[in-house]
This record gives structure tokens, C-alpha cells and sequence, in this order.
């Protein structure tokens, strides 16, 4: 049982000195003993190494499977025969993972090996890449020992930067939102756009980055602009791929109004036309018109659209006064003419005051109560429009019997007083002539009692009942001279 444990202990003993002394470091104090690959009469080249893979090929192997890094004799190799050494010194105390040497023509391998010369040691350098990380190998001079010198991770390429840039609209109006998308671009650390108007100067910038690859913008004045953009990666390179939008914003159509009249006099009742047929617009065309009415206390007594060709309005005013109208035009993209455009009229609509006027009708002439028809002619004046009129009339009538009745002149003087839209009442004198032989000529009191069937402000047409009595006189008894009569009065 002792003997066994003394065993174990021995065992245990002799595996930490093993391992104590492959991992203690080895000094290294010169060169040119125990070479790997030995070149007679002359100091090897990078071209004389680069002969040498082919030689020691086998040897090479041999080393990498010691060191414990077989898979990399290919990558070596490749990169022993590409040549691309560069000459570097390693200053003393330079240490190395493990350096390949020959000892009796059998190749070996030292572990944590020290440079511990009295001067740096001369060396051929080269790297070899593999499974993402580089390797640095040196080739000392003139002894050809292959020493690895260094591990490191593998720089990863940046890739170029590719720039997309998406502007939307594509066409717009003035102070609409436009919207800058480089959202698309790839490998970009930073990205930036330029934007030019049509004359080629810069009008704005803005920088963009990957967590924040939209913008928007607006502008104040029409045209054509061109949006430049790049994106730059990691390493500062910009792209190099076309990148580039432009947009176009809409200029505003110009408004020009006509009215068919202006000052609009005796235009109360009458169609007053608006236009705006010769407004513009020099990118597009003008599809639609807005018109207001407003009085003159600038309270908008009406509206109209006028969504087609021809635009234009015709409006009929039924009161005098001063109104303005004011017109907006629309292009086919939306845009509004501005408010600066002369598309804004003040005028005067006064009202008609002097009308023709023509009246028939039958008549009741007291005696018997004979019927007649009669005819009038005369004059319409509105004093106060929609509240008083002076009338005067004057006509024949007719007996619808004959002989002793003669014909009768009807002759009216008369102030009419509205009731409103529709009634008005009317009183004056009149002159008859007289109905018989036997009777008198003389002056009547007349009273009216109308109702308008029908009123344009410049035609009117409406029924009456008229009351005439002789103004007293012991010559011209009412009982023989009141008359009774119906009609019609048309006005224009």
C-alpha cells in the first residue's frame, strides 16, 4: 500500500517538472547554430527564402504538426511563396510563441523562446491569415529558423458605403412637406444631402444618421431643386455610386378678374357676370374658381364654386348698395392664387327708378253699373325702393254696350306704399271724362289695392282693384260718377 502512494507521488512529481520546464522561457543568444535551412556562401534573400518552400516542404510540416498548429502549413506556404517580406529588426528581449530550428538534422521546436542577443536580431516578416486572425512569422538572418512572432485578430474590411436617397413629392406645392428617405442607403456611418435650386445655388444642408435617416423640409419659392446626397462608412470613405432626386414645386396660379359691369348702375335685378377665364398659370393651368360676395359692412352674404370651364358667375343683386367681390383661382396640382392678386372688386349696384308701365283690365261705371274695358298707359318712379312709388297713368275705355255710355279717359296721379314683397296699396287724384251726354267731366280720389304676382326688379307684373269717387260736387253726384275697376299692371 506504501508503495503505491510512493508511485503516485513520483508520477505527480515528475508531470509538474515536466510542465515547469516546457513552460519556463528559453533564451536564444545567437544565430547561426541548429539552422533550420542553411544557404552556403551568401545571406538569404526574400527571392532565396521564397525557393526554399519548395525544398523544405516536408520539413515545414513537420514543424507545424510539433508546434501544434498544422492547419496552418497551407496558409504559410501560400504566403512563404507570395514573397511580400519586409526586413525588420526585433529588439533584444523580443519574445516567441515558438520558434522551428533543426537540431542533428531532425527538425525541432522550442516554446516561449527569448531573443537574448547582444543587438536586435535581423529577421524577414510576413503574416499569414487565417480563420479571421494574422499571423506574424519572422525568418531570422542568416539562419532561417521560421519563428512565430505574434497572434492578432484579423481586421475586418469596411465595406464602401452605398448611398440611396428617395425625395417624395416628387412634385409639390408651395409649404408642403417634403420628405428626404435615406433610409435605403447601405454601410453608412454618416450620411448628408445638398439641396440646389435651378440657378445651381445651395439653398440647405442636412445631416443624417442611421438611427435618424429621414427629414423633411419645405419651401418658400417655386421651381426646381436638386437634392445631392452621399453616405461615408466607418473609415471616412465616401460613397461613390450616383445619388441624387430632384423636386419640383409648383408655382401658384395669378388671378385676373372681369366684371360685366362696373359701376353697376340700374343692375338691381339684373345679372351681373363674374370672370376669371384670363387668370394663369405658367406650369399648369387653372381648373377651378372660388368666388364671395360681401356687403359693405363686409358681412359674405354669398359663395360660388365654379369647378369647370368657363369660370364664371352670374349673380343677381335685389338691393342697391356697395359690395365687393373677390375671386380665388385653384391649378390642377391644388395651389391657391395668392392673396395679393388683383382679384378683389369693390362696386356700386344701384337700382332702377324710371319703368314703363301698361294696365287693362274691366270697369264698373255706376249708373247701372255698365261694364267697360279699359287700357293705360305710364310711368312707374321708385322713391324709396321696395317701399314707395309715384304712378302716373293714362287710357281709354271702352262701354261693352254702346250708345248712351260713351267712351271714357282714365287719367291716375298715385303714390304706391308697399306692405312688403308682395302688397302694396295705392292713393291720389285722377281725371275722368264723363260716361254719358249728361254728365260732367271732373277729378276723382282714387285708392288701389294691389298684389304682385311676379317681381325681377326690372319687369313686375301684378293685380289691382281701383276705387274711383268723383271729389264732390253738386254737378258730379257720387252716386252717378264712382266707378269700379280690376286689372292688370305690368311694369318694365
Amino acid at each position: 500500500m506504501r508503495s503505491k502512494r510512493m508511485t503516485a507521488f513520483l508520477v505527480l512529481w515528475l508531470a509538474v517538472c515536466l510542465v515547469s520546464s516546457f513552460a519556463q522561457t528559453k533564451k536564444w543568444r545567437q544565430t547561426g547554430a541548429n539552422t533550420f535551412a542553411r544557404v552556403k556562401g551568401q545571406i538569404p534573400t526574400g527571392e532565396v527564402m521564397k525557393m526554399l518552400a519548395d525544398k523544405y516542404a516536408a520539413d515545414i510540416k513537420v514543424g507545424f504538426d510539433q508546434a501544434g498548429e498544422g492547419g496552418l502549413f497551407l496558409p504559410f506556404m501560400d504566403a512563404l511563396k507570395a514573397a511580400k517580406f519586409s526586413d525588420k529588426a526585433m529588439p533584444v528581449g523580443s519574445t516567441f510563441p515558438w520558434m522551428m530550428f533543426r537540431v542533428n538534422n531532425k527538425v525541432r521546436v522550442w516554446h516561449n523562446v527569448e531573443w537574448a542577443g547582444r543587438k536586435p536580431l535581423e529577421v524577414f516578416a510576413f503574416e499569414v491569415e487565417r480563420e479571421s486572425k494574422i499571423y506574424e512569422f519572422v525568418i531570422p538572418r542568416p539562419c532561417g529558423n521560421i519563428a512565430l512572432a505574434g497572434v492578432r485578430e484579423a481586421k475586418k474590411p469596411v465595406p464602401p458605403a452605398v448611398c440611396a436617397v428617395v425625395v417624395s413629392p416628387a412634385k409639390a406645392n408651395l409649404g408642403e412637406p417634403i420628405t428626404v428617405d435615406m433610409s435605403g442607403t447601405q454601410n453608412a456611418a454618416s450620411m448628408s444631402v445638398e439641396i440646389f435650386d435651378a440657378l445651381g445655388q445651395k439653398v440647405g444642408t442636412h445631416a443624417f444618421t442611421p438611427a435618424a435617416p429621414k427629414w423633411q423640409t419645405r419651401f418658400d419659392r417655386p421651381g426646381e431643386y436638386v437634392f445631392r446626397a452621399k453616405a461615408v462608412n466607418a473609415e471616412g470613405l465616401a460613397s461613390t455610386n450616383p445619388c441624387g432626386a430632384k423636386v419640383f414645386i409648383n408655382t401658384p396660379p395669378v388671378c385676373k378678374l372681369w366684371t360685366s359691369c362696373l359701376p353697376c348702375e340700374d343692375y338691381v335685378g339684373k345679372p351681373i357676370t363674374f370672370d376669371v377665364n384670363g387668370s394663369t398659370d405658367v406650369d399648369g393651368q387653372v381648373v377651378k374658381a372660388v368666388f364671395e360676395i360681401l356687403d359693405a359692412g363686409g358681412a359674405v352674404i354669398d359663395t360660388y364654386t365654379a369647378s369647370q370651364k368657363p369660370l364664371t358667375w352670374q349673380k343677381v343683386f335685389n338691393k342697391p348698395g356697395m359690395y365687393t367681390v373677390s375671386a380665388v383661382v385653384f391649378d390642377d396640382m391644388g395651389a391657391a392664387s395668392a392673396n395679393t392678386d388683383p382679384c378683389r372688386l369693390s362696386f356700386e349696384v344701384t337700382q332702377k327708378k324710371f319703368f314703363y308701365l301698361a294696365e287693362v283690365g274691366g270697369m264698373l261705371a255706376r249708373g247701372t253699373y255698365t261694364g267697360y274695358l279699359f287700357g293705360r298707359l305710364g310711368m312707374l318712379w321708385r322713391l324709396v325702393p321696395d317701399t314707395l312709388d309715384f304712378v302716373l297713368t293714362m287710357g281709354p275705355a271702352f262701354s261693352l254696350i254702346g250708345e248712351p255710355w260713351k267712351v271714357v279717359f282714365l287719367a291716375n296721379a298715385l303714390a304706391n306704399v308697399h306692405l312688403g314683397p308682395a302688397v302694396f296699396l295705392g292713393a291720389g287724384l285722377g281725371y275722368s271724362t264723363k260716361e254719358q251726354a249728361v254728365r260732367k267731366n271732373g277729378l276723382d280720389f282714387v285708392g288701389q289695392f294691389g298684389v304682385n304676382i311676379f317681381n325681377t326688379y326690372r319687369t313686375a307684373g301684378s293685380i289691382f282693384a281701383e276705387f274711383r269717387m268723383p271729389i264732390l260736387t253738386a254737378d258730379r253726384p257720387f252716386d252717378d260718377h264712382h266707378k269700379l275697376l280690376l286689372g292688370f299692371r305690368y311694369i318694365f
